[in-house]
């Protein structure tokens, strides 16, 4: 008889504190960024660095288009803490659409693009990517620190 009447008032709790969290979660949840913005970051190339090209193109940035138009990236730059910089010929990225700058080469095409480097660009234990705008306002910003793993999701 104990535990049927402990069960209701055990399982209301947990119900309760269930409710609670689900109720935090969007509250500390990162705002997703409208517009151009950087989205996940792949700063450390899985497996060992060996600056072989595969190695060099598993390290890359996502930049996403969230807005409801498409946009032509000339002109645009991205940018690290060391000062090396990717600068965006002709592309345009659509709505809701994202393009990855590989840091290694290869052939562009509407969602990859390459920067054709034969070393690394990104620091894997701390660093910051900028992504400027051709009037060379910071449009936006991401860092990390090697307690990211990895990756780092932006938005």
């Amino acid at each position: 008889m104990r535990i049927r009447s402990t069960a209701p008032l055990a399982l209301a709790a947990v119900t309760a504190l269930a409710g609670s969290l689900l109720l935090a979660a969007p509250a500390s949840a990162a705002k997703h960024k409208g517009g151009l913005h950087l989205g996940k970051i792949q700063y450390d190339s899985p497996g060992k660095d060996n600056r072989s090209n595969a190695s060099l193109n598993a390290e890359w940035v996502d930049i996403h288009n969230n807005g409801k138009t498409k946009l032509q990236l000339k002109g645009y730059k991205l940018k690290d803490n060391t000062g090396y910089t990717y600068t965006f010929g002709s592309h345009t990225v659509g709505a809701g659409k994202t393009v990855r700058v590989h840091t290694g080469k290869g052939k562009n095409t509407s969602g990859h693009v390459y920067w054709n480097r034969g070393s690394y660009v990104w620091n894997n234990t701390g660093d910051k990517a900028r992504l400027i705008k051709p009037s060379a306002k910071l449009l936006d910003s991401c860092s990390w620190t090697k307690a990211n793993k990895g990756t780092k999701n932006c938005h």
